[in-house]
């Protein structure tokens, strides 16, 4: 039986980008964006490289998405190579641009750090970053959430702590890294619920592209890979049609889902690649908005 999403209470989605490396991506991330844009996303998300090392791409991509489309930008800020007062200074030039929205993250150690070590005068954890930031501006603050319980946390309570003091720190929502068991989301969302949690929980969504990407993401972050997802792809890391669309059908499946247990809210990590997150949206009934903006050698127009 079909359900029509638009008869009851509306979804609303986000979409997370990265800043491309050299042009053809560039030129992909665009025609991503030219794609998606009349979906007419809550914000769209860039994120910031997992040591800091994209910090003024971030930057120039967010503010040229402000500045050039209809879309929110949310760029990403991290902990991580910097003083507070360099984040803070970041963070005015943001708002005085007119960039409202942030994603605050601890962020990864750079690279060859094995463990994470705060700037001497930088900020130890993300909630003490959502303090700042809100100090700074009546920012809307995303942050992060694990409903595996992040891979550094030594126990679930202490996990649920500390996404406990961001959201109290002046986050409006937290949006989960990646999962693809819904019951794992859904149970987090409850323990959230039960320790006085009481922002949004957005879960974040991936459609796999390429199962063996998924699988080194899910190896970094704590995620888990359910036996039924393996078997199936198995066998179609050379067959991109089958691919493409057994991971529709397997995304739709997880958002439908979710959607019958009250979530209104969905995050989609793009992989800055339209087609999938297009149809997933399609499947939500979210339809476009406005016709897409004309995209001209990378850029729009």
């Amino acid at each position: 039986m079909s359900t029509n999403f638009a008869t009851r209470d509306p979804v609303r989605v986000s979409f997370e980008f990265f800043p491309p490396g050299d042009a053809d991506m560039e030129a992909m991330l665009w025609k991503s964006v030219e794609r998606l844009a009349p979906l007419a996303p809550r914000f769209v998300s860039v994120t910031y490289g997992a040591d800091g090392s994209t910090r003024e791409r971030t930057h120039n991509l967010v503010t040229r998405i402000q500045r050039e489309t209809p879309l929110v930008g949310a760029p990403h800020l991290t902990c991580v190579g910097a003083s507070k007062g360099e984040i803070l200074d970041i963070a005015r030039k943001y708002w005085d641009q007119g960039i409202r929205h942030l994603v605050a993250l601890r962020g990864d150690p750079p690279q060859g750090q094995a463990r994470w070590e705060p700037h001497p005068d930088g900020f130890a954890y993300a909630s003490d970053l959502v303090a700042g930031l809100a100090s700074v501006a009546n920012f809307d603050i995303s942050v992060a959430a694990y409903p595996e319980t992040h891979p550094e946390a030594p126990s679930l309570k202490f996990d649920l702590d500390n996404l406990k003091r961001k959201v109290d720190a002046g986050a409006s929502r937290a949006i989960t890294q990646f999962f693809y068991d819904t019951d794992l989301f859904l149970r987090f969302r409850d323990r959230c619920e039960a320790a006085g949690i009481h922002a949004p929980i957005v879960p974040g969504i991936l459609p796999v592209t390429r199962f063996p990407q998924v699988v080194r993401f899910a190896q970094r972050c704590g995620a888990s890979i359910p036996d039924w997802l393996k078997e199936r792809f198995q066998g179609l890391d050379d067959d991109h049609d089958t691919r493409r669309l057994i991971a529709a059908s397997v995304a739709i499946e997880q958002v439908h889902a979710l959607a019958h247990r009250g979530v209104r809210d969905f995050h989609f990590y793009t992989l800055n690649r339209a087609e999938l997150t297009y149809a997933i949206c399609h499947a939500l009934s979210i339809r476009p908005t406005t016709q897409p903006h004309a995209v001209v050698e990378g850029a729009i127009a």
